[in-house]
């Protein structure tokens, strides 16, 4: 809605019909929604004939998080992560490169400060960030004798239903992980349930993570990278500069993964 207010049309992707139905009902004729599931090869595909053929920007923002440590998380699940995080971005841009050849547009990759250090129990979600971060700054220079802009955003805690649902997340974690995992991770599991509250605490508005995407969509030097939710994202991202020692030591304490088993 933010673009659109500032007299973008913008076409907005929705996973069914009645979020497609919800965003209509807002009544904001600039916002057009597109069905799509990022995954599905048919809907991709489909996205030539649905969008305009003029296109001056893509923001891939399609994500899931598959918590658990990476010895319990299922193959598939893992696999799931990567398909929605990084594979259906990907396709999605590959998908609108002609246009945005031809507009000289811009493409932003909604990472995360997850995918500039890695936390323990969260190792799938931050590997699939870890890869947006690769391809984004791969297809940066690529592109860029065509005058197409590649932004990453990197938000910390951010107040949506991922934060406001995380105790519950976890819950469901652990509720599929085996007996035996269970037993193993239980100290992990509790420092985990211990810093959630932390977190949600040091969430901040989803204004923030918006007005960072419009920076990268309407500045006239868009930058690589913007670091986005206050002073505790941006010392989450410079931490990523320490020594992988400190970082441990402080992984492990902000977690409460347990010194020994």
């Amino acid at each position: 809605m933010r673009m659109a207010a500032a007299g973008w049309d913008v076409y907005a992707g929705v996973r069914n019909p009645a979020d497609a139905a919800a965003l209509t009902a807002e009544g904001n004729e600039r916002v057009k929604p597109v069905e799509i599931e990022v995954t599905n090869r048919a809907d991709i595909a489909s996205l030539d004939s649905r969008l305009p053929q003029s296109l001056d920007a893509v923001v891939n923002n399609a994500g899931i998080g598959v918590g658990g440590p990476i010895e319990a998380i299922p193959i598939d699940e893992l696999r799931h992560q990567f398909e929605v995080n990084v594979i259906g971005q990907v396709a999605v841009t590959q998908a609108v490169m002609s246009r945005l050849r031809e507009s000289r547009g811009r493409v932003v990759f909604v990472s995360s400060i997850s995918g500039l250090v890695s936390s323990p129990m969260l190792g799938a979600y931050c590997a699939s960030k870890f890869a947006l971060e690769a391809i984004a700054d791969a297809m940066r220079v690529e592109v860029r004798p065509w005058r197409i802009s590649v932004s990453l955003i990197e938000p910390g805690q951010i107040d949506t239903d991922l934060w406001r649902n995380a105790e519950a997340t976890l819950d469901e974690t652990v509720a599929g992980l085996a007996p035996h995992h269970r037993d193993l991770y239980a100290k992990h599991i509790q420092g985990m349930r211990k810093a959630i509250p932390t977190a949600q605490k040091m969430a901040v508005s989803p204004e923030r993570v918006a007005s960072s995407i419009e920076r990268a969509l309407t500045s006239r030097r868009p930058r690589a990278r913007y670091v986005s939710g206050g002073a505790g994202a941006r010392a989450q991202a410079w931490s990523g500069r320490l020594p992988t020692a400190i970082i441990d030591a402080a992984q492990r304490s902000m977690t409460g993964v347990p010194k020994r088993a």
